[in-house]
């Protein structure tokens, strides 16, 4: 660690000095600007997250793919109203050890997502393998694309 020289009543000192002090004084005082403009971020663990994922269209199907990783079947919930697809869950963090970073967002989650078109949600199904949640939304029989035969 450096040695700093700081005035102190009139006097030169020598402290040691902490590397990364002067980073945590500006993190607590953009959180403390940050509180005064939106309101107390201290219950911002209280929102629930959306995950990652990806929509694509074949000819049968709206195919769904939402990255869910460490979560188990049983702590997911997928449910179909009219063209929405909501998925919701938790994510549950280890309390375990100390943190020297967090990058994985935990707590409750929340995907949305309205299909574009028409959708049969009694024949919707939902597959959890290797931290993916893939939900397969077949379309509705109006809703398919139908092949027009040209005549002469």
């Amino acid at each position: 660690m450096a040695l700093l020289p700081t005035r102190q009543g009139g006097r030169t000192i020598t402290t040691r000095a902490f590397p990364f002090r002067e980073v945590e004084d500006v993190y607590d005082r953009m959180g403390q600007l940050l509180n005064r403009v939106f309101g107390d971020l201290s219950r911002i663990d209280d929102l629930p997250w959306s995950p990652q994922a990806d929509i694509a269209e074949t000819d049968d199907a709206y195919v769904l793919s939402i990255d869910v990783p460490g979560v188990r079947k049983d702590q997911i919930d997928v449910q179909v109203h009219e063209r929405d697809v909501v998925v919701t869950g938790e994510v549950i963090r280890s309390e375990d050890g100390r943190w020297f970073r967090r990058g994985r967002p935990a707590g409750r989650f929340e995907f949305r997502a309205t299909m574009p078109g028409d959708v049969n949600p009694d024949k919707v199904s939902a597959e959890l393998a290797d931290g993916v949640l893939t939900v397969r939304v077949p379309k509705a029989e109006t809703a398919k694309p139908r092949r027009v035969e040209i005549t002469a």
